[in-house]
This record gives structure tokens, C-alpha cells and sequence, in this order.
């Protein structure tokens, strides 16, 4: 720097006062120094401080408040991700390991506190979403699911599988915990929703899906069976962080499982979709008795599924049990046609007889017209009609009619013991069930490709070629809404199945549907040796 007065850069410093000084001058340099008067015992003393050696510019400075607003940062995210105590403290050593004590400032490190976050409640088996989490830090959802994948192997940690019991039970206490529902209602909607969470679980619905959806659905589910009012499918995706369309894909799957699951009931022909929420309580029953019943390692021995199914309808058609607002015109007792011991002179005791007790769905109602035929004293057609009417406007079914919450598959099971319960009702995981379909139907395909062929390269032989057949599977296994041609109605997988054959591709190769790559195998690069 040069000299205030003659403006030559030519200072020296003093030794015994360590100002700075012009050797051409003699000038003192001002504001080079600072010095602070203080008294003491021994007079007044002085202290010399030099320029960059404190204040806020040092490098000390800089990084404690850097690490304080990291911390305060971890703190505030924590909060709102509902994570104690505990576990905030292994978030902030997580975090400290990454950055080897730095931590950190920037978009960056709100990512990296979510990923450390979602990665030690992961660990702990603790109901923490991704999804859930992108939107508390405010960044976008792949982004965090790469800095989890750099965090997991960075640190060299597996995540066990998301737990989707837990997942649920938290959405319950949350959207409950305001005190509009029954503490002892809200217990008994958690232990059905435990119980068709885990059914789906043995039913494959949620294998290679998105968790978050498939609560959602049972959620809306439990609520709708218990008469909770105000539980839509947005409003809880919207809580959960979950696509509002797939929620109701889940949804929808789950009824069509129960569906197929309620063909074991006496009127399960009946059963659809639109109706299929009115028949789940007594298929939960049913299903809750199937699974508590043992095996003797043989063969299965029901000993009491006779008696608790008739028991069910029974508590239908019976006194106790109350349709909506009509009391009046229940007041007979409709249940006496099924004491068929009486009756038919059955004993229940024996398990021999068991097919014989089965009542189909025909038996039962050629049983309540004569019961309505006779007359019974108290009860009419005309009543049967006009009760059947009201109970359509409204079926109010009370959770402690129907449920009893014994079973173990209310109780948060492992995957092993999900699958070894039997529930009466088995299945097939969608996904394959749709790849065996789209399979038979490209067969089907080929198989009529091959027969346009023949029929172009063979013209007097199209008389021999089974059309029967042809038509049967076009029947069988219909195609999707796809542009087709108007003259024979034809789309593009024919015509690149017809050209697949005549480069002598294989079927079995066809069949796997990859169209794109065998094209590029034999057609396009044929003539490349």
C-alpha cells in the first residue's frame, strides 16, 4: 500500500511500536492498528490487536456459524418429519460422518438431511415415505431417491422392507387424533384395516406396488364399513402424498379381490363391485373364522364353518340385527328356516355330512318365498317388499355386529405366516395373471398370421384352414382399442408378427411380445454379416 502523504510504497514497520512507517517522509501510517486502554490494579494496560486476527471475517468464526445453521437446519426438517429425539441425534452423527464434521449449507444439504432422515427411520423400521419426505424439504422426488442410493452406499446399509402396517397405522392416527372418532372405534377400524392390509399382502396386490396407495385404499375402505363420513380418497392421498389416480386403481383392485373372495358365500353369484362393500362385513367374518381355524396336517377338519356361517345369515334376518332406521318390520323372526336340525333332522356334530349342509344360493330363496308364502302371521310380501326398498336407501352395519378382531392376521404378522393363514380365498399375483392373458393373446395372433400367410402363399388350401378356431380364440382373447385398418381389420402388431414370421423367426421368440428387438435382429440388420 502506499504512504498517505507522498504517496510512495516505501513503509516500513516499526519494531518497538509496530506501526508502519515512510522511509522517504517519516509519516506514521494511520488506522493501521488498533490499541485498547484498559485500567488495572497495576495502571493502565494495553492491548494490541491486529487486523484479520478476530472479528467477524475469520475463518474460525465462519465455520461455528456454518455448523450452527446446519444444526439448526436438521432441527426444523426433524420437526416437521415427526422424528424424536433420539433419532434426530443419529441423523445429525449421520450427517457429520458424510461431511467429516463440515456439514454444510445449500439445496444440496436439505436434500442430504432428508436422505439421512428417510434412511435412519428406514433403519429403525419406523413408517417414513419418500414421497412425505421430498415434500417436507421441497425438492423433487427423484432427486431424493438418489441422494438415499449415495447414502446407503456410502455408509454400506440395508434397508429392510418398507413396513406397510406401519404406514397405515400412522395415517390412522393422524387423520384421527382430532377426537371426531370413538378412541374405541378407531382401534377397531386399525385392527381391520391390519386385517385387509395383510389379506392384500396374501393376495399379491402389493407386490412390485407402491405402498402408499394400497393404504390409502384401505383407509377409505375401513371408514366407509364403519360409517366414518368425510374420508374421500383425495383427501387422504393428499395426506399421504400419493397420485389421487393411483389410489383409486388400489381401490378398485381391492373390491375386485373381495369379490372373487366373497364367491365362497351362499349368494357370492350375486356379489359384484357396485355392491360388494355391503358384503364385506360378513365376508370379514367369514374370513376371520377361515383363519383361525387349524389343520391336523392332513387334511382340513371345519368343524364349525357350517355352524358360524349359518350363524351369520342367521344375525341377518334376526331381531338383533338392524337395517338403517327400520325396527318395525323386523320384529318377526326370519331365521327359523335355517334350524334345519328340526327340519331336515341334520346333525351338525357330524363332519361327514358337511357337503350335505351346504345351501346354494336357489335353496335360499326358494326357502324365504315359501317362509313369505305361508305367512308366518306377522310378516307379508307386500312388508318384504317395502323393508327391501329401505334397507337399499341405506344399510347401516355396526362394527361390533360383525367383527371381533380374534384373528392373528389383525396383529402385525411377518411375510412367512401372512402366507401360511388361509382365509379361504387364494390368488395370483395381477401382474402375472396379465402377462399369461397378453401371452395367449399374441398366441392367438400368431396363430392367425400364420394362417393369412398360408392363405396368400397356398390359395388352394384356404378351404382346409379351421376358421372355428381362429374365431374361437379372437373371441377369447379380444384386442384393445387400437388404430386398425377398415378393410380387414387389422392393427400393427399384425402386420410385425407377419413380417417376424416371414423372417423365419421363432414363436416361442414372439410370444415374449419384444417386438422392437427382434425387428432389429432379423429384419433391419439381416443383410449385415
Amino acid at each position: 500500500m502506499p504512504c498517505c502523504s507522498c504517496g510512495h510504497r516505501s513503509l516500513l514497520r516499526d519494531d518497538v511500536t509496530g506501526s508502519l512507517l515512510c522511509e522517504l517522509c517519516g509519516i506514521v501510517q494511520p488506522f493501521d492498528n488498533f490499541e485498547v486502554r484498559t485500567g488495572g490494579i497495576h495502571g493502565p494496560e494495553g492491548v494490541f490487536i491486529h487486523l484479520g486476527s478476530s472479528g467477524t471475517g475469520s475463518v474460525l468464526n465462519y465455520r461455528d456459524k456454518k455448523i450452527y445453521e446446519a444444526i439448526k437446519l436438521i432441527d426444523e426438517i426433524t420437526f416437521k418429519l415427526d422424528i424424536t429425539s433420539r433419532k434426530v441425534a443419529d441423523v445429525k452423527e449421520m450427517i457429520g460422518k458424510i461431511t467429516d464434521g463440515e456439514f454444510g449449507a445449500g439445496d444440496w444439504f436439505l436434500v442430504l438431511i432428508g436422505a439421512c432422515a428417510y434412511v435412519t427411520m428406514r433403519s429403525d423400521n419406523r413408517s417414513l415415505s419418500i414421497a412425505e419426505t421430498s415434500s417436507v424439504v421441497g425438492c423433487d422426488l427423484h432427486e431424493l431417491g438418489r441422494m438415499i442410493m449415495r447414502v446407503v452406499n456410502h455408509m454400506n446399509i440395508k434397508l429392510p422392507e418398507f413396513d406397510i402396517v406401519s404406514s397405515f397405522e400412522r395415517v390412522v392416527r393422524n387423520l384421527w387424533s382430532l377426537g371426531r372418532v370413538d378412541t374405541d372405534k378407531i382401534e377397531k377400524m386399525r385392527k381391520q384395516g391390519v386385517f385387509l392390509i395383510q389379506c392384500m399382502v396374501k393376495w399379491f396386490l402389493t407386490t412390485g406396488r407402491r405402498p402408499l396407495p394400497v393404504v390409502v385404499a384401505v383407509v377409505v375402505l375401513v371408514s366407509e364399513l364403519n360409517g366414518v363420513e368425510g374420508i374421500k380418497i383425495e383427501n387422504v392421498a393428499r395426506e399421504v402424498h400419493s397420485v389421487v389416480s393411483t389410489c383409486r386403481s388400489r381401490y378398485k383392485e381391492l373390491l375386485e379381490a373381495l369379490v372373487k373372495a366373497a364367491q365362497i358365500l351362499p349368494w357370492g353369484s350375486n356379489v359384484t363391485v357396485k355392491n360388494v362393500v355391503k358384503n364385506v362385513p360378513l365376508l370379514m367374518r367369514y374370513m376371520e373364522i377361515k383363519s383361525m381355524e387349524k389343520s391336523d396336517g392332513k387334511e382340513e377338519i371345519l368343524d364349525s364353518v357350517w355352524f358360524d356361517l349359518g350363524d351369520v345369515v342367521t344375525e341377518c334376518l334376526a331381531k338383533d340385527f338392524r337395517y338403517g332406521d327400520e325396527v318395525d318390520c323386523v320384529e318377526c323372526d326370519d331365521s327359523r328356516y335355517f334350524e334345519l336340525q328340526g327340519r331336515n333332522r341334520v346333525e351338525k356334530a357330524d363332519n361327514d355330512d358337511l357337503d350335505k349342509l351346504q345351501l346354494s344360493q336357489e335353496c335360499l330363496s326358494m326357502l324365504y318365498d315359501k317362509f313369505l308364502e305361508g305367512g308366518g302371521g306377522k310378516y307379508s310380501k307386500e312388508s318384504a317388499v317395502s323393508s327391501r326398498r329401505k334397507r337399499n336407501r341405506g344399510l347401516e352395519l355396526h362394527a361390533t355386529e360383525w367383527w371381533d378382531g380374534k384373528s392373528e392376521l389383525s396383529k402385525k404378522l411377518i411375510l412367512k405366516q401372512i402366507l401360511e393363514m388361509d382365509v379361504g380365498f387364494d390368488a395370483m399375483p395381477p401382474s402375472f395373471v396379465r402377462g399369461c392373458m397378453a401371452n395367449e393373446r399374441r398366441r392367438a395372433k400368431i396363430y392367425a398370421a400364420k394362417l393369412r400367410v398360408q392363405r396368400i402363399m397356398n390359395p388352394w388350401s384356404a378351404n382346409s384352414i379351421d376358421g372355428s378356431k381362429l374365431q374361437s380364440l379372437e373371441v377369447a382373447y379380444p384386442q384393445k382399442r387400437k388404430r386398425k385398418t377398415q378393410e380387414n381389420n387389422l392393427d400393427w402388431e399384425d402386420f410385425v408378427i407377419e413380417t417376424l414370421l416371414l423372417h423365419q423367426v421363432k414363436e416361442e421368440e414372439l410370444e415374449k411380445g419384444n417386438y422392437n428387438t427382434l425387428l432389429d435382429l432379423h429384419v433391419f440388420n439381416s443383410g449385415v454379416s
